[in-house]
């Protein structure tokens, strides 16, 4: 919160939280599957924290590069939301810069996939597909394979895992640019700059644990990631009993999950509990992420229904 919470305008609060968010995954485990992360600040050209700080002010004092690279945030899908992002800061950091985004791979008339951004260092001629990627996902006691499973890791929707997604992005979306449909429209775009490229992977977001129940991280996840917690509606009160009475809280809406609210958006407790019931009287309603806070000290939070989750994603059929 220490950065993004120096910023007023939402668009470069995200984009403070991006500077620093960590990876969910280091992918490692599978045969041929590693891949580096996401760039570092200093690749980005941002290592220096004054020198972050003061990119970051600039974009603070004159956002209009940032909000016409964006658009209207109201209704876009997370995950363009935050792939706008990258796309703005590999154009705009002062050490990178991007050379496409979202290339289109054809075969026949017929799209086979995307590469998200190819970008270089400045100073170096050699390109760089990053992959990028933004998942929120509940951990759950009980589920597929061991406590340790990624299958055991879902996201709000129950629409996919973190399993498949990993599965996706080894088997499919990295692996990409090797196909002599990627390399024709690598070479019409990079020339002779083609030969060489590197693989990267960015794919921050947040994995909440179920409250008071034991549940260790899913394999590959970084030492860092970030962490929060979910619990069914039914558990809300007695979770909110165990709140000091100065406890402060936020509903986060779509696409604004990244940053942590800014502290206008903070409201007492007694504030949020007539719109949560309202919310959950209804049917199959979706997850409501909020976030409290307390003298300094921030926790993120999934409140999901007592019926959730009314189905599981499958997990990948092994390769």
């Amino acid at each position: 919160m220490a950065l993004a919470g120096r910023y007023h305008h939402p668009l470069v609060r995200d984009l403070a939280w991006l500077c620093l968010a960590p990876d969910l995954l280091a992918l490692s485990e599978a045969p041929g599957a590693t891949c580096p992360g996401r760039p570092s600040l200093d690749e980005l050209g941002l290592g220096d924290p004054g020198r972050l700080i003061a990119w970051l002010d600039g974009w603070e004092a004159a956002p209009d590069a940032l909000e016409a690279t964006l658009g209207d945030p109201r209704g876009l899908r997370l995950g363009l939301y935050h792939e706008r992002f990258w796309q703005f800061l590999l154009t705009r950091a002062p050490g990178t810069e991007l050379l496409a985004h979202n290339l289109a791979i054809h075969r026949q008339g017929r799209t086979l996939g995307e590469l998200d951004l190819l970008y270089r260092r400045r100073g170096d001629h050699r390109p760089i597909h990053l992959e990028v990627a933004i998942k929120f996902y509940l951990g759950l006691p009980e589920g597929p394979g061991g406590e340790t499973h990624q299958a055991r890791w879902v996201g709000p929707g129950c629409v996919d895992s973190l399993a498949s997604k990993r599965e996706h992005l080894v088997r499919h979306q990295l692996p990409m640019p090797e196909r002599p449909e990627a390399r024709e429209a690598l070479w019409a775009l990079l020339g002779e700059a083609n030969g060489d490229l590197e693989q990267r992977l960015a794919m921050p977001g947040v994995l909440f644990y179920p409250w008071c129940h034991a549940l260790p991280p899913p394999r590959e996840a970084t030492a860092d990631h970030l962490r929060g917690l979910w619990l069914p509606w039914r558990d809300w009160p007695a979770l909110r009993d165990t709140l000091a009475a100065d406890t402060l809280a936020s509903r986060l809406h779509k696409p604004h999950w990244m940053a942590l609210p800014a502290p206008v958006q903070l409201v007492p407790l007694d504030a949020i509990q007539r719109p949560l019931a309202a919310h959950f009287a209804r049917p199959a309603v979706m997850p409501q992420p909020l976030v409290l806070y307390r003298r300094g000290n921030w926790q993120r939070l999934f409140i999901v229904g007592d019926d959730w989750p009314r189905k599981l994603p499958l997990p990948p059929y092994p390769a």
